[in-house]
């Protein structure tokens, strides 16, 4: 394999991933005695083709109509850039601070994947000083201030950035955090900078505690927003109950373990290669193709524009100071603003079986030989021998789609029509269809009008929720392992007794 093919995301480790029963290395399959699918390079290049092109062509529309059908009713913005920060936490790659703490005499090359947000803290203040100030407690951010968020944060602030030399024919200020992917574009950059930010406010909240009780309460917090918010939002109550029978907001999830059918690690957790290469890239299907980052600048912004940076989202940079983001406009924070108005929560776009056209043409800095981002996730879930969606829903007992309900397009009442069915796409073979692709469409069966909210479906909604359960199980120090009946501390609740993303962030912005 070309070690250039997939630049941004391919992890060591990830071109083996073993079919045994009996071991599993960082990386392992649900679904070891599945066949693995092959399918012919010009039939992948053709439905990336097609999938990529037709989600929001001119989307100049937005500019004036701030509400389009291709929008989730569903899901907000947010959940997209919460869900690549979770990614890019349990597929870190170094040796987090966590395992430091648990084995110092024994590190692994790959360590087990775990909601332990190494993304954040690196391996930790001993090993990556420069992360943390002078007190080896709170993380380090710029004194730079982000401006522009209309009152909703007075003191928001950018990454730590290196300083280059002006010389350096590449002179960006790269940010000096715990996984560089983090800094990958705006928003993923702000919200790792929320993250850094409800660090350093737990360590005013808790002034007695060492190091690592403040970094365990954190991420206890952090595991309870992805599983009583992002995962429920993304799968589905349905799903989330059929797995987690007992968890209900504000009561933990008592002494019951999650349900786990199919992801069944003998060892250890691992990350199945269903996971990562196939049902969780169904984010890139949210991605809208421009944000407003708030009320105060005029324009919204396109999330990559290789022509201009300053109407571009692109990271690995210094962006302008007046790009503070107000989240408000990404998640729900209880204010219920007029959905026709600039102060509206911006949704995700549907998950279904189109790409927003800016992913069509990636830029440099994220991808190198393929700019398509759906042709390199099916020519990944290639090389890497996936089974086939159909497998793999007869394997979990689900009903195959039939062929014909396959479809490669927009959900949305003007295309359904017109949108091809999967066998039509020169080369495809009947009762086979990439699991990537098939989690996606499994998705847009649930289209009826424009405003149907539409998560994950069975196939997809059970391969995620089964893999966040079984890696929170399989890490001893998490909350589900330690106390299951814990719940967040009463002071950071809100009136209704829960905690999400949008109190976490609340909670931020005291820190």
């Amino acid at each position: 394999m070309n070690p250039n093919l997939f630049r941004h995301g391919l992890l060591r480790g990830l071109d083996s991933a073993p079919a045994s029963n009996t071991s599993e290395g960082r990386f392992g399959r649900m679904f070891r005695t599945l066949p693995k699918a092959k399918f012919d390079l010009n039939f992948l290049k053709a439905l990336a083709g097609i999938m990529a092109a037709p989600k929001d062509a001119n989307p100049s529309k937005e500019t004036d109509n701030p509400r389009d059908d291709e929008e989730n009713t569903g899901i907000s913005a947010g959940y997209t850039y919460l869900g690549q920060f979770i990614d890019h936490d349990i597929t870190f790659d170094p040796a987090s601070s966590l395992q430091k703490q648990n084995d110092p005499d024994s590190l692994e090359d790959f360590r087990t994947p775990r909601f332990d947000l190494d993304n954040l803290y690196g391996r930790g203040p001993d090993d990556q000083p420069y992360l943390y100030q002078s007190d080896g407690k709170k993380l380090l951010l710029s004194q730079r201030k982000l401006t522009g968020n209309n009152g909703f944060d007075d003191n928001t602030r950018d990454l730590a950035r290196n300083q280059p030399d002006p010389s350096d024919p590449d002179p960006r200020k790269r940010a000096i955090i715990g996984d560089p992917r983090n800094d990958e574009n705006v928003i993923v950059s702000q919200l790792q900078g929320m993250f850094i930010r409800f660090h350093n406010r737990m360590v005013d909240f808790m002034p007695t505690a060492s190091f690592q009780e403040v970094q365990g309460a954190v991420r206890w917090h952090y595991q309870w927003v992805i599983f009583h918010d992002f995962l429920p939002t993304i799968i589905g109550k349905d799903t989330i109950k059929s797995i987690f029978p007992k968890l209900k907001n504000n009561t933990g999830l008592g002494t019951e373990l999650p349900v786990l059918h199919f992801f069944q690690p003998h060892k250890r957790p691992f990350m199945p290669v269903e996971f990562s290469v196939a049902a969780y890239r169904f984010g890139h299907s949210m991605v809208r193709p421009e944000y407003r980052l708030n009320t105060t600048l005029p324009d919204r912004f396109d999330i990559f524009n290789l022509k201009n940076d300053d109407t571009s989202l692109t990271g690995f940079r210094q962006f302008p100071d007046v790009w503070a983001i107000d989240w408000r406009l990404f998640f729900d924070f209880g204010n219920k603003p007029d959905q026709f108005s600039k102060f509206r929560i911006q949704p995700a776009y549907k998950i279904d079986t189109s790409l927003v056209n800016p992913l069509k043409e990636l830029p440099p800095s994220i991808a190198s030989m393929i700019g398509n981002l759906a042709e390199r996730n099916l020519i990944r879930g290639n090389t890497m021998g996936l089974p086939t969606g159909q497998d793999v829903a007869r394997a979990m007992g689900i009903p195959v789609i039939k062929d014909k309900f396959l479809k490669v397009g927009k959900a949305i009442k003007d295309d359904q029509d017109k949108n091809k069915s999967y066998t039509e796409i020169p080369g495809a073979v009947a009762g086979k269809a990439p699991l990537w692709f098939y989690v996606l469409a499994e998705a847009q069966q649930q289209f009826e009008t424009n405003d149907t909210p539409i998560h994950l479906g069975p196939v997809g909604g059970r391969i995620v929720g089964e893999v966040f359960a079984g890696l929170l199980i399989g890490d001893s120090h998490s909350w589900l392992s330690q106390d299951p009946t814990w719940t967040p501390e009463a002071s950071f609740l809100n009136t209704k007794g829960e905690f999400g993303i949008a109190d976490l962030l609340n909670q931020a912005k005291l820190g």
